[in-house]
């Protein structure tokens, strides 16, 4: 039998079921990884003009270098437009081969047009933003839905991603020695590294968490509440999307942060916080990123933390 060259359509079809068996045998690519890269490319196609039945040999380097153009035109941000083109790459990741293979596919050679941008490094708030920030999150506790008090409080206390927040457990609350403690695996290390936060709870957090617990279901929830209520009855912030919608609204509103993900600024901050007081190893520990993520995006070597200081005075 000989081999067929698939079309675009036929790849972004097949793709995610044979990541899902891949994802069995080897606990990657992640769910929501191959959503990303079958939406990035069909957003790349989009841009290119790109007919999704036209074979995929068509996306070579020329077609390519064109769709760049005109994703610049379009104002993409460099970093967005380098991402479709990761996410090409993904879908013809070594471990898709065999599969490819099985289907009889002939699949071409992709020479991709160099593209190796990085998120731009973290930039710090000034001391106007950070006061704004603070005053926002005190008048948090003062809303009829408390949910909006405890997600913020989760990414600007203790820097967790929005996902890991709308899925966090009461069981992840940990008491030992006395203390309470926040552990949980991030969603985003979960695959890569497995690192797992560990994260000591402040007295006054816990108490105000454990009051807010003891008041049951919010009285503002979605209709859909019921049909899971044992599951939000273990999750600290139930239907968590919802709030956080409010939250970047209201961010964005009060224009303390103009982006589009506002509440993520809450963790970027926290991440900060603890890096520049505490150092980089207690950074990464609170966030679950490694250490090079933390020199990559928030150590200034340009800024020294130190007062001044004789070397001599430490040996």
């Amino acid at each position: 039998m000989s081999k067929i060259v698939p079309t675009i359509q036929m790849v972004l079809e097949k793709y995610p079921r044979i990541a899902a068996v891949e994802r069995v045998r080897m606990g990657r690519p992640g769910e929501k990884t191959v959503s990303n890269a079958v939406i990035n490319i069909r957003r790349l196609c989009q841009l290119g003009g790109i007919n999704l039945d036209s074979p995929m040999a068509t996306l070579n380097r020329k077609t390519l270098t064109r769709v760049l153009d005109a994703a610049c035109a379009a104002g993409l941000k460099a970093v967005t437009i380098c991402s479709y083109m990761v996410s090409l790459q993904s879908v013809f990741a070594r471990w898709t081969h065999p599969y490819y293979a099985d289907l009889k596919w002939q699949i071409p050679v992709i020479e991709l047009p160099s593209c190796n941008r990085h998120s731009p490094r973290y930039v710090r708030p000034d001391s106007v933003i950070l006061t704004k920030v603070k005053t926002w999150y005190k008048s948090l506790e003062n809303r009829q839905d408390r949910r909006e008090w405890v997600a913020a409080t989760l990414m600007l206390e203790f820097a967790m991603r929005n996902g890991d927040a709308g899925s966090l457990r009461w069981a992840d609350f940990r008491e030992k020695d006395g203390a309470v403690y926040l552990c949980y695996t991030p969603h985003k290390t979960a695959l890569s590294s497995g690192r797992r936060v560990s994260w000591p709870v402040h007295p006054d957090i816990w108490a105000r968490l454990r009051i807010y617990h003891d008041a049951g279901a919010p009285k503002y929830k979605r209709s859909c509440w019921e049909k899971n209520a044992a599951r939000n009855a273990a999750l600290v912030v139930p239907c968590a999307q919802d709030v956080f919608d409010r939250l970047n609204t209201d961010l964005r509103t009060r224009k303390i942060f103009t982006g589009v993900k506002a509440c993520y600024e809450l963790r970027k901050i926290c991440i900060d916080h603890v890096y520049q007081k505490f150092g980089v190893e207690m950074a990464s520990s609170i966030s679950g990123d490694d250490i090079r993520t933390m020199m990559r995006y928030y150590a200034d070597p340009s800024q020294p933390n130190i007062g001044d200081v004789r070397i001599i005075d430490l040996l």
